[in-house]
């Protein structure tokens, strides 16, 4: 039994998808099952973490755990970790994030540091482990959906900040593997997952209107009113606003990183940021 957090989220969606294609049994944790619209293959399961209930029924039988951080972070990554050992879960496959440089950097700023508490909790845990460092998910490009559908001006920061957005398919074909694993190949891989191309804030813009048909151009915003649009009115908290624009900041002029950790493991390249768009044109104007 494979255990998957986060489930109906991008990533999750498609990892639950990729392992019932393989025909492995599959416990899909929502804080809403009834509306959770999974295959009804896969175990859907009521998990709310951080709110006192026992986690260590939701891992009964369980093989490997999937752990996304944008479901459990914090306490409740800690005490899903804990159950996960005590439950007896041979294998922990992590979300991370590709903002860890195994450096002192990494405790400057909040999303290394927040990520970088989570891998060492499972490395401390005793479990077999693997962990997949995203790069820059192209589903956080769905932020300019409400501005898309009322025109075809992208405001936001850093025009110029450069990326290699990655497609969810990609993390969680990677995430899939690593869970499916059955001879150790992955027991200790520390896996960065980009897209295969960089490209700019507004080239990713620009893509995203071929995808629907219109000319869309990208207007950068001064970095106050970026902060206040994100902190303000997409609810971002304000410390990780500011680690985001620092992060956007730093790519300006510099080419992006590439991995090809997904040719590696899947072998098949990086799905592309424009196949990503296409598959995502309704998003967009929905």
């Amino acid at each position: 039994m494979i255990v998957v957090t986060g489930a109906t989220g991008n990533v999750g969606r498609a990892l639950v998808d990729q392992l019932l294609a393989e025909a492995a049994p599959v416990r899909a944790l929502s804080r809403h099952p009834e509306r959770a619209g999974l295959p009804a293959q896969a175990e859907t399961v009521r998990a709310r973490f951080g709110e006192g209930e026992p986690l260590e029924p939701l891992l009964d039988g369980a093989d490997a755990l999937f752990l996304n951080p944008a479901a459990a972070s914090g306490d409740a990554a800690a005490g899903l970790i804990d159950a996960a050992a005590k439950s007896g879960v041979r294998r922990i496959v992590l979300l991370s994030s590709a903002s860890i440089t195994d450096t002192p950097d990494d405790e400057q700023h909040f999303i290394s540091r927040m990520h970088l508490g989570i891998e060492r909790a499972i490395r401390d845990s005793g479990l077999e482990w693997t962990f997949v460092r995203g790069g820059m998910f192209a589903t956080n490009t769905l932020q300019w959906a409400e501005q898309i559908r009322h025109g075809d001006v992208v405001r936001g920061p850093y025009a110029d900040a450069v990326a290699a957005p990655v497609h969810e398919k990609d993390l969680a074909a990677v995430a899939a593997a690593a869970l499916l694993d059955r001879v150790g190949a992955h027991d200790g891989a520390v896996y960065v997952v980009t897209g295969p191309e960089g490209l700019t804030t507004a080239e990713q813009v620009a893509a995203v209107g071929r995808a629907v048909g219109r000319d869309l151009r990208y207007e950068e915003l001064p970095r106050d009113a970026a902060l206040q649009a994100m902190s303000e009115r997409q609810g971002i908290p304000r410390e990780v606003a500011e680690s985001l624009l620092d992060y956007f900041a730093a790519t300006v002029g510099r080419p992006a990183h590439i991995s090809h950790d997904v040719e590696r493991v899947v072998g098949r390249t990086a799905l592309t940021y424009t196949q990503w768009a296409a598959d995502h044109a309704a998003d967009f104007t929905a």
